[in-house]
């Protein structure tokens, strides 16, 4: 029987995340969460599955809190994971045995545990979290006396908890720095942690350091700067360790695979002519890494100072697990409904877990993966998803052109689930779909992902336009009926592609840009916005290269019919982007409809405004584009 699709099956839907393996291989461990929250506050377990079994997850906790980040204890008998089932909202740091039991909280007190590594002894776990709020702290918050001061930084420290009498040991070495990330050897008392000047997110683009500590002595024992904060550490031996990070500093680059022994002076980059991009890096066991490139991801080994190759998979792995030897990694693969598989890294992986089989009967449309030449001659590639039982020759279609994030994003050959990115709830209603992947994204070296600094827009759409071009010239896509739509990035350059041709009949601005130059005032990211943006607006009077990109200084051009949504909580893109923009197109007489979603962040989270926001893109398809037959 075929099930139809709907929007309830789309966000109702259990979604993997965090998998880790057990350091003999034969257990995994991931956390599971509904797409769609439909509380206050998120509700996820922690599931547990065979290594060497298809299909025998389970769920482990009782997934009535936020049950998540979970971690094997060095020698396999416990499970470390944090949540926040005390008290909803602060998380906490448990222990469950894995022969049964209930789950022993490890912390407690606010702000919580951000998050933390078992060290190798077995007997102490390090933590990262911000400092416990004075009395005067509190007292201030419950009678709002609590103006904002710039600069009041509240910091994460790195401690250390003794297991067996919960007592916990902040350093001192990191000083009054933000401690990001923390990673122990192997064996001893070393670990490595990743140290921001400030807490603030920005400093992800900004020069950090990173820095061994000995935990026993609270001394910095060796330190290397990084050129950008938003780094991935793990240890090669008790002595060396390899680090997954940007290439250069400033925002919309490459990442790049470095290492050194604790006697070097400097971190030697050892990806530098690599042809894709190292996204995940296995941090709980042997250091492997998962690459990027064209559509796909590999999985690679270190060796001699050399990424090597070992097994591939259709699609994408943003996150990865590993045991001690090497020998069996776990991921999330989504090049069919999400699900969690493992075995070992050079050969066939096997599904370990069945959380939707809701979808099974569910008739997909057709996805085919596509390379075309940008107007310079660039190779690029994407994905055109069309309507179930429906090819090529039945066209031309009714299509939307579907723009993805970053822009250091891509579209891998992945069933097209999301609900900012709706490919396949788009295609099921009869519209076919072309998922791009303009320069600027990752999958195909660091060139490729920083072509884009100072120039979005200019550069990344003319490629968009060609594979458009290609589509119409082959009799896929109707050029009479043509919308386009995409979600942060993607909706910038959705704002952008309506101020620079007529030809869409439809389009959906998610948390898209409007104006650069207000982003780097407004957003939490603000390096990373002007690199892209190509200028402050602090160099002088102008004219400034982030007008010249921005959407908003070419509204009077625009003539398609919009639907502008955004959360009005989003930090990363202000929602006065999108209300400067529907201004803008109201008052050059545009059709435009702007809606704003209450609490949300950049993403959208409840299950709610998730099911608003698809129900209205096949609305305005329908209005728009008419019956796609």
């Amino acid at each position: 029987m075929v099930t139809e699709l709907t929007a309830e099956l789309l966000v109702d839907r259990l979604d993997p995340r965090e998998p880790v393996v057990s350091p003999d291989g034969r257990l995994v461990a991931f956390s599971v969460r509904p797409v769609g929250r439909r509380e206050e506050h998120a509700r996820s377990a922690i599931w547990l599955a065979r290594a060497d079994e298809e299909r025998s997850a389970r769920r482990f906790t009782s997934g009535e809190a936020e049950d998540k980040s979970p971690r094997f204890a060095p020698d396999g008998s416990a499970l470390f994971f944090l949540s926040d089932r005390a008290e909803r909202g602060v998380v906490q740091l448990h222990r469950i045995r894995l022969d049964g039991g209930e789950a022993e909280a490890l912390t407690e007190g606010k702000p919580g545990v951000a998050t933390f590594a078992p060290l190798a002894d077995g007997a102490r776990v390090a933590l990262l979290s911000a400092d416990r709020p004075s009395e005067e702290d509190e007292r201030r918050q419950e009678e709002r006396d609590d103006p904002n001061v710039f600069g009041d930084w509240k910091p994460q420290r790195l401690r250390v908890l003794e297991l067996e009498t919960k007592a916990v040991r902040t350093l001192a070495a990191p000083g009054e720095r933000h401690v990001r990330g923390v990673a122990p050897a192997p064996k001893g008392s070393l670990a490595a942690v990743v140290l921001w000047n400030t807490p603030e997110l920005d400093n992800i683009a900004l020069a950090a350091e990173l820095a061994v500590v000995d935990l026993d002595a609270d001394t910095i024992v060796t330190r290397w700067p990084l050129v950008a904060g938003e780094a991935s550490v793990a240890w090669l031996g008790p002595r060396e360790l390899c680090v997954n990070a940007p290439i250069d500093g400033g925002g919309q680059t490459g990442y790049g695979v470095f290492v050194a022994g604790l006697d070097e002076p400097e971190l030697r980059l050892v990806t530098d002519e690599l042809a894709g991009d190292p996204l995940a890096l296995a941090v709980d066991g042997a250091p492997l890494f998962a690459v990027a490139e064209g559509l796909d991801c590999y999985l690679a080994r270190l060796d001699a100072g050399e990424l090597r190759p070992l097994g591939r998979h259709p699609g994408s792995i943003f996150q990865l697990g590993a045991s001690r030897d090497g020998g069996v990694v776990a991921t999330c693969l989504y090049h069919h409904v999400p699900d969690v598989w493992a075995g070992p890294p050079d050969g066939e992986l096997r599904r370990l877990s069945d959380l939707a089989p809701e979808l099974a009967g569910v008739a997909w449309g057709a996805q085919e993966r596509l390379a075309w030449r940008a107007p310079d001659g660039l190779a690029l590639d994407g994905l055109l998803v069309l309507p179930p039982g429906r090819s090529r020759a039945d066209g031309p279609f009714p299509l939307v052109l579907m723009l993805h994030g970053g822009p250091y994003g891509r579209f891998g050959d992945d069933v097209q689930l999301h609900w900012a990115l709706p490919g396949q709830w788009l295609a099921t209603a009869g519209y076919a779909v072309f998922c791009a992947n303009p320069r600027g994204g990752y999958g195909h070296g660091v060139e490729f992902a920083r072509s884009v600094r100072g120039a979005v827009g200019l550069a990344d759409w003319p490629d968009v336009e060609a594979g458009l071009e290609r589509l119409i010239d082959e009799g896929v896509a109707d050029p009479d009926r043509l919308a386009l739509g995409g979600w942060s990035q993607g909706g910038y350059m959705t704002a952008w592609g309506i101020t620079q041709t007529t030809r869409f009949r439809a389009a959906v601005m998610g948390a898209g840009v409007s104006d650069w130059g207000m982003m780097v005032a407004e957003s939490d990211v603000p390096t990373f916005e002007a690199s892209l943006g190509g200028s402050t607006g602090w160099e002088g009077p102008g004219p400034h290269r982030h007008d010249e990109l921005s959407p908003i200084s070419y509204a009077g051009r625009a003539t398609t019919p919009t639907l502008i949504v955004h959360g009005e909580e989003d930090e990363r893109v202000p929602v006065s982007q999108a209300r400067f923009f529907a201004q803008a197109l109201r008052g050059h007489g545009v059709e435009v409809e702007l809606v704003t979603y209450p609490r949300e962040p950049h993403g959208l989270g409840e299950r709610l405004h998730q099911l608003d926001l698809l129900r209205r893109w096949r609305e305005l398809l329908a209005s728009r584009l008419g019956d796609p037959g």
